[in-house]
């Protein structure tokens, strides 16, 4: 059986929509309010029998999986795992990841899990742990947040984790590749990384141990040590705590971003639950993606000295990318939000967060701070600067809200503006019609030089697949030679294109071969040129559906959102395809080949 099969006999649609929204039985199936939409009167409803979702008034609608993606904001193989791992289900080997990875993967999973018994175990039975618990006393730390968040303690020792896992026969190596101990060359030997400290485990958001954080109490240099990245752990890609928060920030549409482990704490033990820590880092795109997947609005806390105005400044520039409604919450210099509600209160952080500064307001502030719009030659550099900023923004609309905020700020013509961002998409626009995606050199490069490999390939090819393609009259062309029996030749697909693709097919064609091709890579090419063309076509529908909501034409709108779910179910099916269907391999173009 294959896995996408064995997931939907297994799994339920009731079971996983009732994470999302609550659901009542009416007759042989359940209905709900939309967790797509906002809704007074249930339209959300759920065949079990069928396995399949739908909702009559915003028109989401597919299967088990479609509505983990959607919610989940996954792709197909990450919602595929997500499901497997909820019922237990063992997936299959993929060929892009070598079993020797997977491997390690498991066991280091395993170890951080038993290593996150081990400190939990240090904390409540030992004596150096009740020294670790007084310590968490003294910083207001209640039990009932150790137990929520697992912090335990990492004893003073050099080899005291390699002890505990030298009688389970785990080899030191396999403990440095975890993070967990570290090599001495002089001495030729191992010892621990974390001694002497207050751990806090690091979560994935499916709630897998991945890495720990350490807080000395006995006042070792650095005072915060984290694991290093591993195999199964990436720094930049982790939010501390989200595991924890996420549906509290699912709930109130926001998240709150502080720097470290205790501001963390704090904030969750005093009731502000829907926060998440970047781990005393800037923010990085991929930690500013994380809590989108629940929530459109993000409030930045930095300190308010200069190094954290300019983290602050990088936060706003990384959510003005991905679309993000941002704000940033400015502390006084040398105040974590930790000992701000110590000293202060919680209610004085609440106060804090509803004075929290417009990401652009901030913006425009902090360019006025290195340069005096009084002087010209330093105003024009302040309103470039944040009209860079502002351009980076996806949504038309939102876009042109925040070039009037920025006018109004600045004191300058709107028109002006405008006239500043166009010529910079102008610009943008120019140089990316001189550029091909790799998946469109490769394929061409595959479909021109294997006759075998490109037999599989052209009858699945739709003249669709290449919309909005510079290159799509060369694939046209190609799949005419292919219907007419003829082989491609570049000097005939010359003769058929315009001439000025000929530079782009030459170049395309010319381009040095890294490996063997197979049918398997030009499909996984296939379907990357086709979900670019979705997505394109995905995000117009998205300003025209902006566009509709504000004039209230409520029969276009329908229209496109039913062209949008289309879309959004041709993507998940070229996931399930690109993961699953792929069985082509050299031995069949071998055999082909030899008929």
């Amino acid at each position: 059986m294959e896995i996408v099969d064995q997931i939907r006999q297994t799994a339920s649609i009731v079971e996983i929509a009732s994470q999302y929204t609550t659901l009542r039985r009416r007759g042989n199936k359940h209905v709900g309010l939309c967790p797509f939409h906002s809704e007074k009167a249930p339209s959300f409803t759920v065949d079990n029998e069928k396995q399949l979702f739908h909702c009559f008034g915003c028109g989401a609608g597919g299967d088990i999986f479609t509505l983990v993606m959607e919610r989940e904001n996954l792709s197909f193989p990450e919602a595929l795992k997500y499901l497997a791992e909820k019922y237990n289900i063992p997936l299959p080997k993929r060929r892009e990841f070598s079993p020797q990875l997977q491997k390690l993967e498991e066991k280091l999973f395993k170890i951080n899990e038993n290593t996150l018994a081990f400190f939990k175990k240090n904390l409540f039975a030992t004596k150096e742990g009740e020294k670790a618990l007084e310590y968490l006393k003294k910083r207001d730390i209640s039990e009932e947040t150790i137990q929520k968040l697992k912090i335990g303690y990492a004893l003073n020792s050099w080899d005291s984790l390699l002890s505990f896992f030298k009688e389970k026969k785990v080899p030191p190596k396999l403990l440095e590749q975890a993070g967990l101990v570290l090599y001495n060359q002089k001495k030729d030997s191992y010892y621990d990384r974390f001694r002497g400290r207050i751990i806090f485990p690091i979560f994935s958001l499916t709630g897998k141990v991945v890495a720990f954080g350490g807080r000395t109490i006995f006042n070792a240099e650095p005072k915060y040590l984290n694991s290093p990245d591993t195999p199964v752990y990436s720094k930049g890609k982790i939010l501390y705590g989200l595991n924890f928060s996420k549906e509290s920030v699912r709930e109130t549409g926001e998240v709150i971003i502080v720097e470290g482990y205790t501001d963390f704490v704090s904030l969750y033990q005093a009731g502000i639950t829907n926060s998440a820590a970047s781990l005393g880092t800037s923010l990085t795109s991929q930690q500013v993606s994380l809590p989108l997947r629940f929530a459109p609005r993000m409030i930045v806390s930095y300190d308010g000295d200069a190094a954290g105005k300019k983290a602050a400044c990088r936060a706003v520039s990384l959510c003005f990318e991905k679309g993000v409604q941002v704000k940033i919450l400015t502390l006084p210099p040398g105040i974590d939000p930790d000992n701000l509600i110590k000293k202060s209160g919680l209610s004085e952080f609440k106060n804090l967060i509803q004075k929290s500064t417009p990401g652009l307001k901030f913006l425009i502030d902090s360019l006025l701070e290195e340069w005096s719009k009084d002087i010209p030659e330093e105003k024009t550099k302040i309103v470039r600067n944040a009209v860079d900023e502002i351009a980076k923004m996806p949504d038309p609309i939102v876009r042109s809200e925040y070039l009037k905020q920025a006018s109004e700020y600045l004191s300058v013509d709107e028109q002006d503006l405008r006239r500043i961002i166009q010529q910079k998409s102008s610009e943008e626009k120019s140089e990316e019609e001189e550029t091909i995606l790799n998946a469109e050199k490769r394929l061409l490069q595959i479909l021109l030089g294997d006759k075998n490999i490109a037999s599989y390939v052209f009858p699945e090819m739709k003249e669709e697949y290449f919309q909005g393609l510079k290159t799509a009259p060369i694939f046209a062309a190609l799949a005419k030679c292919s219907k007419s029996g003829k082989e491609p030749d570049f000097n005939e697909l010359r003769e058929k294109i315009d001439s000025s693709l000929e530079s782009s097919l030459s170049k395309a064609l010319m381009l040095e071969k890294e490996q063997a091709a197979t049918v398997e890579e030009a499909f996984e090419c296939l379907n990357a040129l086709r979900q670019f063309s979705l997505e394109n076509r995905k995000k117009e529908l998205k300003s025209e559906i902006i566009s509709l909501e504000k004039k209230g034409d409520k029969e276009k709108l329908r229209s496109l959102l039913i062209q949008r779910q289309d879309i959004i179910n041709q993507l998940s099916s070229l996931s399930k395809r690109n993961y699953q269907n792929l069985s082509y391999n050299n031995r069949d173009i071998s055999a082909k080949g030899s008929n």
